[in-house]
């Protein structure tokens, strides 16, 4: 029989700091019940063969991976950026597994990333470590598959632990872990039905960050970290620029107030940053969605809802909420009929 090697990683959601990761600046994910696992066996040749539990499968060779504009992409890129150590060592065929839904914004990619790239340096004893592995994830992403993304998902889906979330300083990778008093709130996570579609999210998403780029070049930063708002409200930066940058500053600090109120257990002030972070996704960043949107109105409206924003990279997926300790379960009920009376989307409760 043939040594195989299984390896799993967790999806997150990002209770708060959304688009800081790759300006530099600092964010706060927690692991989600879902989950990829991948399961690598050695076989002949040079070949590499995939086979998903969704019934999807596809084969190429090693030192011979082109872009498909699909989930294989990821795959591929594993293997591209791993050509050198994977080569002289035979084929593999590698089995996924996956619960966790596409395009809701709960980093399935970087879940299956992190899965095959643990799988793979315990199969082939490649001694990567943990930060490692969430590198190469991003040099997939960013090299390979085309989608210039930062390394919030990769370190979280590595480095996640249930009951805790990642404060991360995405430029220096110091990171912290925050306790979550689940005993005194629930948390919620709403899939609204609506996948991110790939063309629109990588456009919308890198088009977002040369807006960034940009904006950080003419005032003169490496950074939007680099820059308070004042500063900025002082620049000359044109639109939608100056929005692109004051979205980021403000969930800059944002993040830094939610780990403050997380600590003392202030849910109304952490309930508060929830919904002034998704305010500025939609008007500042202009990555909501109306059924986002819907969904974080319909959550406001409910006495139980402490506050709730769209998570994720936008153009679709799901909605963070807190809600009043046992309450998530009739907050649902409610909401999602609603939701989906309105809307003809068929939205899932995932926490």
């Amino acid at each position: 029989m043939n040594h195989s090697s299984t390896a799993r990683a967790h999806g997150r959601v990002n209770l708060i700091g959304e688009h800081t990761d790759y300006n530099g600046g600092w964010v706060l994910p927690t692991p989600i019940p879902q989950f990829t696992e991948v399961t690598i066996t050695d076989v002949p040749g040079r070949s590499v063969s995939v086979q998903s539990t969704q019934g999807r499968t596809f084969a190429y060779e090693l030192g011979n991976e082109t872009k498909t504009g699909s989930w294989v992409d990821y795959v591929k890129g594993a293997t591209h950026l791993l050509r050198e150590v994977l080569g002289s060592k035979g084929g593999i065929h590698i089995q996924i597994h996956s619960t966790i839904p596409e395009g809701a914004g709960l980093s399935s990619s970087a879940a299956l990333e992190t899965a095959l790239l643990k799988a793979l340096n315990q199969h082939r004893q490649l001694g990567l470590d943990v930060i490692a592995v969430a590198r190469l994830g991003q040099r997939i992403e960013n090299e390979f598959v085309g989608a210039h993304v930062g390394i919030m998902d990769q370190m979280a889906t590595g480095l996640g632990i249930f009951g805790e979330a990642l404060f991360l300083d995405t430029l220096t990778l110091d990171y912290q872990r925050i306790p979550l008093p689940l005993e005194t709130f629930d948390l919620l996570v709403i899939n609204s039905g609506v996948a991110h579609r790939l063309s629109e999210y990588d456009g919308g998403y890198n088009q977002r960050r040369e807006e960034c780029e940009e904006a950080c070049r003419r005032l003169g930063i490496l950074h939007l970290r680099d820059i308070d708002l004042n500063t900025l409200k002082t620049s000359k930066l044109p639109e939608p620029l100056r929005k692109r940058a004051r979205h980021v500053v403000t969930e800059n600090q944002r993040v830094k107030e939610a780990v403050v109120a997380l600590r003392a257990q202030d849910l109304k002030k952490l309930g508060q940053l929830f919904l002034e972070s998704h305010l500025s996704m939609k008007s500042d960043y202009q990555v909501s969605i109306p059924e986002i949107d819907l969904l974080v109105d319909l959550c406001m409206t409910h006495e139980s809802v402490f506050g709730a924003r769209l998570t994720g990279g936008g153009f679709g997926g799901s909605i963070v909420a807190l809600t009043h300790k046992g309450k998530s379960a009739h907050v649902t009920g409610e909401i999602i009929p609603a939701y989906e009376a309105e809307t003809g989307q068929k939205a899932t409760r995932l926490i």
